[in-house]
C-alpha cells in the first residue's frame, strides 16, 4: 500500500509484536502490561484507562516514538495518539502531567543540531501529518502559569536537557512553511500545513517566526474564490491565518507590500460562507486604522461591498457587528480624504451625485492635474458610468464633470475624443430625463467648441 494513502483506521488493524520489542529490551516489562492492556480494546474501555491513568500511557507512547524507528510501529502509535485525540482534544493536556515533568514530550518529533532528523521530517507522509497534528495540539494544551509558558511538564526542572517550547514552535514553523512552498503530499500537504497554521498563529512567538520565515508571502496565493469543499476549507482557515496575524504589527507591515487586500476583497464580495465573510470582515476591521489601509479599501469600493454585504441575511452577531463597525471606520476614512480624495472615490464607487466639487471652478482649477493619475483612471470611470449606470443622476453628473474636464484640462478636448466619449454622450441626449439630456448637450457643445469658447456655456 502507498504510504500516502494510509488512514489511522487502516494502520490500527495491525497486529505489532510487542512481545519481541521487550525481549530486544526496546521496551520495559510495564510498557508490555500497559500496552496489553490498552491495545485492540474498545474505544470506550481505552477512555476509562486513560481517565484512570492517562500520564502513563503518554509515558509509554513518548518512550516508542523516542526509542523504536521500525516504520510501522512508528505509524501504529502515532495512530493511538491520533485517535486518542480525535475522540477527546482536551487529553493533549495529559502530554502536560506533572508527573511527567522530567520527560522530553517533544523530542521524538523535532530535528536538533547534531543529531538525526525525527519524525516531522524524517518520516513518510502518514508520519509527518500525523506528528504534525499531534504537536500542534499539545503545544496548545499547554499550561501557562502566571504569564510564564510551561516546559515538557514542569518550567524549572532540566531546562537544558528538554526541549523547550521555542525550539518547538520555531521547528514547527519551519516545517509548516517547507510544506507551502515544496509540499511532501500533492494534495495534503498544503491543507495540513495551513489548518496547523489556523491553530498555531494564536500564539505571539509563532507569529514572530513565521513573519520572519517569510511565510505570510505564502499564504497570500492561497485566498482566491473557492469552488469545491475541500478549497472553501483550505480558504477559511487561509483568511483566520491572516485575521491573526492581523494582530501583528510586522505582519500588518508586510500584508501592505502584498495583494492580501484586492484578493480578500474579491473573496467575500462573492462569499456565501457566513465564517468566510466574518473572518474577512474582522481582518479589515483590524486593518482599517493602520497605515494606508483605509485609503485602499475606500479605493478598492469596499463601502459598497460592505452595503451589500449588510443586505445579507447573515446570523452571526459577530459579523453582523463587524459590518456596522467598518461601516462606521470607512465613513470616518473618508472625511479625512483631501476634496479630490473625496471626489474620486465618489468616481470609483459609481455613486455620483451633486456634491459641491462637481459645479466649484476651484476645485477643478486646483485639483485639473490629478486628473492624469493611472492614465487618466477618473476620466475612464467617468465614460464606463456613461456605459453602464442605470442611474439618471449618476448620468447627468458624468456628462457634467467630462464637460468640466474639456474646459479646465488644456488638452481636454482631444483627450476625451480620443476615448470615444462623443459617442457615447450623444446617446444619452435623447434619453427620458431630462437632467441627463441637459448635461449631455452641454457636454456635446464644449466638446465642439473647445476650452477657448466652453466658458461661455451656462450651465
Amino acid at each position: 500500500m502507498d504510504r500516502a494513502d494510509l488512514t489511522t483506521e487502516k494502520v490500527l488493524k495491525r497486529d505489532i509484536p510487542w512481545e519481541t520489542y521487550m525481549t530486544t529490551k526496546l521496551i520495559t516489562g510495564t510498557c508490555l502490561q500497559l500496552l496489553r492492556r490498552y491495545d485492540n480494546r474498545s474505544e470506550s474501555y481505552r477512555a476509562s484507562l486513560l481517565d484512570d491513568d492517562g500520564p502513563a500511557y503518554i509515558r509509554v507512547f513518548v518512550s516508542i516514538l523516542r526509542d523504536i524507528f521500525k516504520e510501522e510501529t512508528v505509524e501504529y502509535v502515532l495512530a493511538l495518539i491520533d485517535e486518542m485525540l480525535t475522540a477527546n482534544p482536551k487529553r493533549a493536556k495529559l502530554f502536560h502531567d506533572k508527573s511527567l515533568s522530567n520527560e522530553d514530550t517533544y523530542e521524538p518529533f523535532l530535528r536538533k543540531k547534531g543529531s538525526t532528523q525525527r519524525l516531522l521530517w524524517k518520516g513518510n507522509w502518514f508520519i509527518q501529518e500525523r506528528s504534525c497534528k499531534v504537536l500542534s495540539l499539545i503545544v496548545s494544551a499547554r499550561p501557562k502559569i502566571q504569564n510564564a509558558i510551561v516546559e515538557n511538564g514542569d518550567a524549572s526542572q532540566s531546562k537544558n536537557k528538554l526541549t523547550t517550547i521555542d525550539d518547538v514552535l520555531k521547528g514547527l514553523v519551519e516545517w509548516l512553511c517547507a510544506q507551502l512552498k515544496k509540499p511532501s503530499h500533492p494534495t495534503r500537504g498544503v491543507p495540513t500545513a495551513v489548518s496547523s497554521l489556523a491553530t498555531l498563529l494564536k500564539e505571539p512567538l509563532v507569529r514572530s517566526s513565521f513573519v520572519q520565515a517569510d511565510g505570510v508571502k505564502l499564504l497570500v496565493p492561497l485566498i482566491s474564490p473557492a469552488s469545491t469543499q475541500q478549497s472553501m476549507q483550505i480558504l477559511y482557515e487561509t483568511c483566520l491565518c491572516i485575521w491573526l496575524l492581523s494582530y501583528y504589527e510586522p505582519a500588518v507591515e508586510y500584508l501592505a507590500t502584498t495583494r492580501t487586500l484586492p484578493r480578500l476583497i474579491e473573496v467575500v464580495k462573492g462569499s456565501t460562507k457566513e465564517k468566510v465573510a466574518r473572518v474577512i470582515v474582522l481582518t479589515f476591521r483590524n486593518l482599517l486604522p493602520k497605515g494606508t489601509f483605509g485609503a485602499e479599501m475606500v479605493d478598492l469600493g469596499l463601502p459598497i461591498i460592505v452595503q451589500s454585504l449588510k443586505a445579507q441575511a447573515w446570523s452571526d452577531e459577530d459579523l453582523l457587528d463587524a459590518l456596522k463597525q467598518l461601516e462606521e471606520g470607512l465613513k470616518d476614512n473618508i472625511k479625512k480624504l483631501s476634496s479630490f480624495d473625496k471626489y474620486k472615490q465618489e468616481v470609483l464607487l459609481g455613486h455620483l451625485d451633486w456634491s459641491p466639487a462637481h459645479k466649484d471652478p476651484v476645485f477643478w482649477r486646483e485639483n485639473i492635474t490629478s486628473f492624469e493619475e493611472n492614465d487618466f483612471q477618473i476620466l475612464r470611470v467617468l465614460i464606463t458610468i456613461l456605459d453602464t449606470s442605470h442611474d439618471s443622476r449618476a448620468l447627468a453628473v458624468a456628462c457634467y464633470d467630462l464637460s468640466q474636464f474639456v474646459q479646465y484640462y488644456p488638452a481636454g478636448r482631444g483627450i476625451v475624443n480620443d476615448l470615444k466619449a462623443k459617442e457615447r454622450v450623444m446617446k444619452l441626449m435623447n434619453h427620458e430625463n431630462a437632467e441627463v439630456t441637459k448635461n449631455a448637450l452641454l457636454c456635446i457643445q464644449r466638446l465642439f467648441l473647445g476650452a477657448k469658447y466652453a466658458s461661455f456655456l451656462q450651465v
